[in-house]
């Protein structure tokens, strides 16, 4: 088996739909650093002159009115019905601050677990796409049929080249996440604020990439799976479009209740380790009105954990069903 993986492994890193799917993951990381570089750039000194006569306007208006507007604020609270809000909460009147104008700091333990996330997505369809494309092109061409010549025990064959798509990936994800977290930190660290970039943030984001990490590897053993159940990498790369406009777009929107069952905010909840949702829920009041609010809900990390476990069970155990018995030709 691990010989097999082996020369699995070689024969998916010759391919050239793989070197060009890498070059194209890391351009897209360059990218992604270049554009966290331009959002992380401070005001030029125009702008930061202009903000600093907006906020002396400001401040200006604030010694001048902040007791007349306090007063007035106050004799509006009493005059309001119950239940009220607190006096403080009503009348608060804070004095204007000059870090409140302008553009505030880049700040890299708010911004690095969005863009860790966001890379987990393009990992995880680059995976998709090309372990898709290693097995769906081996039907298209028939050399599947030449391999199980010198290996016929098929299970065998496809424990090893899902073992060597996962696997293949592992590094490859491992070395984007890698440049995604330290290159921002650098960026951060020259232009915005990285000062509160503590050992618990460290580990909550190599947390995140190393979860990052597993997905991808999942994603890649999915698609060779769906790859071998189409025959074809362009059938595969449709069935996930069709899947993300139906069910994660307009099914989501119709049925919200349903979101907890959607492989995106299971694999948001797997990354992040938990991620939060809105459903909406409507009540009729006693005096015949009708309301709607968003509420915010929580799907945990066991759950997402749980559901792409299973996903990933399921899909590959049909996977070696249909391998095993159905006609390669």
């Amino acid at each position: 088996m691990i010989r097999l993986t082996k020369v699995e492994l070689r024969r998916l890193t010759a391919r050239r739909l793989t070197v060009i799917g890498l070059a194209g993951l890391f351009l897209i990381t360059i990218l992604l650093l270049v554009a966290t570089w331009f959002d992380a750039r401070p005001l030029s000194a125009a702008e930061q002159q202009r903000a600093q006569q907006q906020f002396e306007i400001a401040h200006h208006e604030w010694v001048e009115h902040a007791d007349e507007t306090r007063k007035q604020c106050e004799a509006d609270w009493k005059t309001q019905p119950d239940p009220k809000p607190k006096l403080e909460d009503m009348c608060a009147y804070p004095e204007p601050r000059l870090e409140d104008f302008g553009k505030p700091k880049t700040v890299f333990s708010q911004i690095t677990p969005e863009l860790l996330q966001g890379s987990s997505y393009f990992l995880a369809f680059a995976a998709f796409l090309i372990g898709a494309s290693f097995l769906g092109a081996e039907f298209s061409s028939g050399a599947i049929g030449n391999w199980l010549t010198f290996e016929p025990r098929r299970l065998r064959v496809y424990g090893s080249k899902l073992l060597a798509t996962a696997t293949g990936f592992v590094p490859v994800a491992a070395v984007v996440l890698g440049v995604v977290l330290f290159g921002t930190f650098l960026i951060v660290d020259k232009l915005g604020d990285t000062g509160g970039t503590t050992g618990k943030v460290w580990g909550d984001l190599a947390a995140i990439g190393g979860r990052a990490v597993v997905t991808t590897a999942l994603a890649a053993a999915l698609g060779c799976v769906v790859g071998l159940l189409l025959r074809h990498t362009a059938a595969a790369i449709g069935v996930v479009m069709a899947y993300l406009v139906l069910a994660e777009g307009v099914f989501a929107a119709f049925l919200e209740k349903a979101q907890p069952w959607l492989v995106k905010l299971n694999f948001d909840a797997f990354v992040r380790h938990d991620t939060q949702y809105y459903v909406t829920e409507c009540k009729a009041g006693g005096d015949g009105s009708y309301a709607c609010d968003y509420v915010q809900k929580t799907l945990s990390f066991e759950h997402g954990a749980w559901y792409l476990a299973a996903l990933t069970a399921v899909v590959v155990l049909l996977g070696a069903w249909v391998f095993n018995r159905r006609d390669v030709n």
